[in-house]
């Protein structure tokens, strides 16, 4: 496992804060009678930093899927499995996928299928609550579609929530795109949604637990 690069410098400076609090604790109730109290803080700033350092933490994992495997692009909880009309880039029908990622999840983002990158676009917008119904189209997110090989594309959307406050992405368009590597990060509780061709065959469904490289979403 290792650390990702977008969190050094929040845990750079969640590490000063925890050691400043700790010392004006120490310094206000550790020489006290409340001992109790003492021991209840260091607790609770010991917590919190292994909770944001946890956050930023990229399990090393191997994608054992083949070419025509649709495999998940993040780790979460499924919560939209559904037919619905894609207006940004296909304007026509797909099935979408929603995974919603909370603040324990992993929260890199990798290439669900390998080709070409052939659509990249930022929108800024609002920091509703991940799974609202509006989050897909009002909320801050970056669209990426990638072209497979035997022509079919797929597009994947990376959503803020309430508490995420930046989207970080990798592709450019016309660049290569390989099935299980990094495209992205979002800081914080957030969503994906993909949207696959309406022939695909799907092998997840509503409440299902999935993980990114290790789960299949569909395929082709």
């Amino acid at each position: 496992m290792k650390l990702h690069r977008e969190g050094y410098g929040i845990m750079a400076g969640t590490l000063v804060a925890v050691l400043g609090l700790s010392a004006l604790n120490y310094w206000l109730l550790g020489k006290c009678d409340y001992k109790i109290l003492f021991w209840l803080i260091e607790l609770v700033l010991i917590v919190f930093l292994i909770l944001v350092v946890q956050f930023f933490r990229v399990p090393k994992r191997n994608c054992p899927y083949g070419e025509n495997d649709i495999v998940c692009p993040a780790d979460g909880k499924v919560v939209v499995v559904e037919e619905v009309m894609e207006t940004e880039y296909f304007n026509e029908k797909r099935i979408q996928i929603s995974i919603f990622m909370s603040p324990l999840n992993v929260h890199a983002n990798f290439f669900p299928i390998s080709g070409i990158t052939k659509y990249v676009k930022y929108h800024p917008g609002l920091f509703l609550v991940a799974w609202h119904p509006k989050s897909s189209t009002d909320n801050e997110r970056s669209t990426i579609v990638v072209e497979h090989k035997g022509g079919k594309e797929i597009l994947f959307r990376q959503i803020a929530g309430a508490v995420a406050r930046r989207i970080c992405y990798y592709a450019s368009e016309g660049s290569e795109a390989k099935q299980g590597e990094e495209f992205g990060f979002i800081k914080f509780g957030s969503r994906i949604d993909v949207f696959l061709p309406l022939d695909s065959k799907i092998d997840v469904k509503i409440g299902d637990i999935v993980q990114a490289k290790l789960t299949r979403l569909a395929e082709f």
